[in-house]
């Protein structure tokens, strides 16, 4: 006999052998008639899978999270079938899961299209309708290799060839059709549902290799209801009309060329955005980091002592010197981390515990190599700028040091606009460094910390990542929720016991002995030119008065109020708004429609009897609507409301707005607003 333990603590024996369906039908006829797969001790298993030891059991329904796998994996294999069957002669190969999805690649001499579809399709919703069973057969190799090798599936011999020996060759059946797979699998087909679409296709090589065939990827998506899947195609629909590169287009900001590979060209609009999160973060700082800036360059012997020589050089950059003296021939790396340079800031003088906790910040760019068909717009780039910081402090300020950086990140996503967060405590990984006493007092803390960020808001959610920390402690992982309900995650908290020891860095404690400090690595937009995309599409365009690049645009009507236009954008700037004065001879429509498409925020209309008046017409980005209001009480509310929330929080603003003498409308104006 054996014992199942389920999920409320409660006990059963069973034969041994018992199936995973025998054991649900034993509860109840509903729950065997619900459950799509099981976990045992938290593995998840097919149903029909028999038990031979004691063990946790927990039954898994269709409406469980976990099984959005299952259903992705098995609309896989439809997908394959359906294939197979309307085109006789196309090999399968793999068909995973991924993120909102799976994709399957299949070798046929005319790679299919789109267009191919609708048939593909229909033929998966007749299989799926047909409810037939999913089984389960352990094979021989020899077989295995014998059947595929007699239906042409020369991938599905390559494939059984590289399963090692020790491992069970699983055969799954789906009526006639059977495909190799590791499983589990739902009982039957019908369990996928109509929630499904075919959305792309692309090519790729056999192994990801060059030198192999090419094959046809068919990319899918699944999930447990149509309401689900709506919401995901409209969240693509909107995902393209955010994209940060189309918008970086329109709004002027960047752009990227071949002679530039994954660095980026940043226009006047786009560096006034970047130089404004900067200045935000700045301020963010101030009064508890000091700022620094290492070295962009340094000899490959720092980079051997910090590990990143042995670990990360295929991602860095180096080159040697051109000197022809011997001595010059030295390699150098461009620095893919700040993370060394700082350690030899903290060395560089001698420290007392009395210094800690030493908080170092950079705006450190960094250079790190990605593939060509890797990089993504500002997402994912070759040159990039960190908003990076180490604290060196003692063990005892650890957990402090933790909750302050976690304040400090929650409330700069807040600032702009992201509500929904989630911290992931990543633990120790099986290869890592230090003793096990340091990671028990490191996971402790963090832990420690984890439940109070948990209680601190309900707009936070924390998770557990095991194994998954650095190879030098710890780190808790920050995620946000954009406003079309994607996750990027951005900062990060990480331990390290590694680095401080490999340069010998110490401090000198109250009893006079060195010891090691403690180095936390921090950021929190992580990326800025990252962090920017992020906003582009968040915001998608519409950025707020005091963070976007143009915020004011001053239009005339007529060639009458060219004058006074000029004026009132010279009064704005000084109040110190981004502002430009649009004076061409254009219907104002027209300009309307072309500042609207550039994504200005503030369109101030001016014609002849705003000149007369001092008045403008106030017009918002995506209103049609229209205010007039006088310049002085126009130009207050506009610079009440410039002002970043991190400023707003620290000072009133004046209810009123008065211009200084240098900003009265006497006629005079900067030559720049022509």
């Amino acid at each position: 006999m054996i014992t199942l333990t389920f999920p409320d603590g409660a006990q059963r024996e069973y034969p041994d052998a018992t199936s995973g369906r025998a054991v649900a039908e034993s509860i109840a006829k509903s729950l065997a008639k619900k459950a799509v797969a099981m976990t045992i001790d938290g593995e998840l298993r097919d149903l029909s899978d028999e038990i031979r030891a004691d063990a946790r059991i927990e039954f898994v329904t269709r409406e469980d999270p976990r099984a959005l796998e299952l259903i992705r994996h098995d609309c896989a294999h439809v997908l394959a079938e359906a294939v197979q069957t309307l085109f006789p002669g196309t090999q399968v190969t793999i068909g995973p899961v991924i993120d909102n999805g799976f994709y399957y690649d299949f070798a046929r001499e005319e790679p299919f299209t789109p267009d191919d579809f609708a048939a593909i399709e229909a033929k998966m919703r007749e299989l799926i309708k047909a409810d037939r069973p999913f089984t389960k057969e352990v094979w021989s190799r020899d077989r295995a290799k014998e059947v595929f090798a007699g239906k042409g599936e020369s991938f599905k011999v390559e494939l059984v060839e590289a399963i090692p020996a020790d491992q069970d060759l699983k055969i799954y059946h789906q009526g006639d059709w059977f495909d190799l797979c590791r499983g589990p699998h739902m009982p039957s087909t019908g369990r996928v549902g109509d929630a499904f679409k075919l959305m792309k296709v692309a090519g790729a090589y056999w192994r990801g290799d060059s030198n192999n065939p090419m094959l046809t990827r068919i990319y899918g998506t699944a999930w447990a209801t149509k309401e689900d899947l709506d919401l995901y195609l409209h969240q693509l629909e909107e995902a393209e009309k955010r994209d940060h590169r189309r918008l970086g287009r329109e709004m002027d900001l960047f752009h990227f060329q071949e002679e530039g590979p994954g660095v980026v060209f940043w226009h006047p609009k786009g560096w006034s955005l970047f130089q404004s999160l900067v200045s935000y973060m700045r301020r963010r700082l101030e009064g508890d980091y000091d700022e620094v800036n290492a070295p962009q360059i340094l000899d490959k012997s720092l980079w051997e002592t910090s590990g990143h020589w042995g670990w990360y050089r295929e991602n860095m950059f180096a080159a040697q010197s051109a000197g022809d003296e011997a001595e010059d021939k030295r390699w150098f790396a461009l620095k893919p981390m700040n993370c060394p340079g700082h350690v030899q800031i903290f060395k560089h003088g001698l420290k007392s515990y009395r210094d800690l906790p030493l908080r170092l910040a950079e705006f450190g760019v960094v250079h790190r190599y990605e593939p060509s068909g890797a990089m993504h717009g500002l997402m994912r780039v070759r040159g990039f700028t960190q908003d990076d910081a180490h604290v060196f402090c003692t063990e005892e300020q650890l957990a402090d040091e933790c909750l302050k950086i976690n304040d400090l990140i929650l409330s700069t996503y807040a600032d702009f606009g992201f509500e929904e967060i989630v911290v992931k405590l990543s633990t120790r990984p099986e290869k890592r460094v230090g003793s096990d006493a340091v990671w028990d007092h490191a996971e402790a803390v963090m832990s420690r910390v984890l439940e109070t960020i948990q209680a601190s808001s309900n707009r936070i959610r924390t998770e557990i990542n095991p194994g998954e920390g650095a190879f030098y402690g710890p780190k808790f992982e920050y995620v946000l929720r954009d406003a079309i309900g994607r996750d990027w995650q951005c900062g990060t908290t990480q331990v390290d016991f590694n680095l401080p020891e490999r340069f010998g860095a110490f401090y000198v404690d109250a009893d006079g002995t060195k010891k090691m400090p403690v180095m936390v690595h921090r950021a929190i937009c992580g990326s800025m030119e990252r962090f920017l995309g992020i906003l582009i599409e968040h915001y998608a365009g519409h950025f707020p008065l005091w963070l976007a690049p143009q915020q004011v645009v001053v239009c005339t009507i007529t060639s009458e109020a060219d004058e006074y236009a000029l004026q009132v954008a010279a009064a704005a700037k000084r109040a110190g708004l981004r502002v430009v004065a649009d004076t061409r001879n254009e219907k104002i429509t027209y300009k309307v429609r072309e500042h609207s498409h550039a994504k200005i925020p503030v369109i101030l209309v001016v014609g002849r009897r705003e000149s007369a008046e001092r008045t403008v017409n106030v017009r918002r980005l995506g209103s049609q609507a229209q205010t007039s209001m006088g310049l002085d009480e126009a130009l207050a509310a506009l610079v009440a409301e410039a002002v970043s929330p991190d400023v707003a929080r620290t000072r009133a603003v004046p209810s009123e707005w008065q211009p200084s003498a240098e900003v009265q409308l006497d006629g005079r104006h900067d030559h720049e607003m022509r």
